[in-house]
């Protein structure tokens, strides 16, 4: 039987303070560790011969993940008429892990470009499933699901990117894309490429940086907050676990050397969504359902919020 890939009827989330979210996360919390992941996230390479832009990869069950959502142009915020709703007025900017065509522009994505507190590369290639289903694809379809979430809610939402361009943006353009959008939430999606055994998601927060063309001061306290909800939310409305190899048991990561948040000026956070190289995370990134319930989750979280 396919995938039914329809959203169920948009909800609204209710209002959680940090304290509630993180005393969600850390209730469900299974075991804790450490580590991180590269810049722009699921570090690891996508496995030899693995087409990360194919549309037809197999899940692990041997049924094929569909896309969702109607692509609309990266550059502007949602064109059609909006719903009047609780998030009216607001923009968000949804930022799409990676770009499926990055493997096919090596030279391109490895020219270091400014974050602040130093150089690094362009942007990776991401990682993906050991059955071949690419980490691009799976933010692209998060960020298609999460954009029809917001905006059933009111809210304009700009992509940074929608697989319309060879590759990129680079990690200093994609910052740059909610900081010219004065967003009022930017939220990065991603999926991370870590050992097997290694579960759970979490949220990657600025750090207090300040260097270069780096100055985080005025959104660290906010983009925790944002975090937090977020973590609240995507554990109670995926049933996953918060990450037991990052955060220490919150669901929460603090880092200072992730150019797409050294330079945003605006609240951003990053999420890795569960890690494609963990057989047991994996099956649930191939599930059309499963994807359904992690906008929700990240939906919720930014609502939360922006009415906060």
């Amino acid at each position: 039987m396919p995938y039914d890939d329809s959203p169920p009827p948009t909800r609204r989330a209710r209002p959680l303070s940090v304290a509630a979210a993180l005393a969600a996360v850390c209730l469900t919390a299974a075991g804790c560790g450490g580590g991180q992941a590269a810049d722009g996230a699921g570090a690891a390479s996508p496995r030899p011969g693995a087409d990360a832009a194919s549309s037809t990869a197999p899940t692990p069950t041997g049924k094929q993940p569909e896309p969702s959502g109607t692509a609309s142009p990266s550059g502007s915020a949602s064109a059609k008429p909006l719903p009047k709703g609780p998030l009216t007025g607001r923009t968000v900017v949804i930022d799409p892990g990676h770009n499926p065509r990055n493997r096919d522009h090596t030279r391109e994505i490895n020219e270091k470009v400014d974050i602040g507190t130093g150089r690094k590369e362009c942007d990776t290639t991401g990682t993906s499933t050991d059955d071949g289903y690419a980490e691009a694809r799976f933010t692209l379809d998060v960020s298609h699901r999460l954009r029809t979430l917001l905006e059933a809610e009111g809210a304009r939402v700009r992509l940074t990117h929608d697989a319309d361009r060879p590759f990129g943006p680079c990690i200093d353009e994609r910052a740059r894309i909610g900081n010219e959008a004065k967003a009022d939430a930017v939220v990065s999606v991603h999926a991370d490429g870590s050992a097997v055994g290694n579960r759970g998601f979490h949220v990657i927060l600025p750090a207090g940086v300040k260097g270069g063309g780096a100055d985080t001061s005025k959104i660290v306290k906010s983009s925790a907050d944002l975090g937090a909800r977020i973590a609240g939310h995507f554990v109670r409305t995926t049933g996953s676990a918060p990450s037991n190899y990052i955060g220490g048991n919150t669901g929460l990561d603090t880092r200072n050397d992730l150019g797409g948040l050294n330079l945003s000026t605006v609240p951003k956070v990053f999420v890795e969504c569960g890690n494609m190289r963990d057989p047991k995370d994996a099956a649930l990134l191939t599930s059309a359902s499963w994807r359904q319930k992690a906008a929700q989750g990240l939906a919720d979280g930014i609502t939360s919020y922006l009415k906060g």
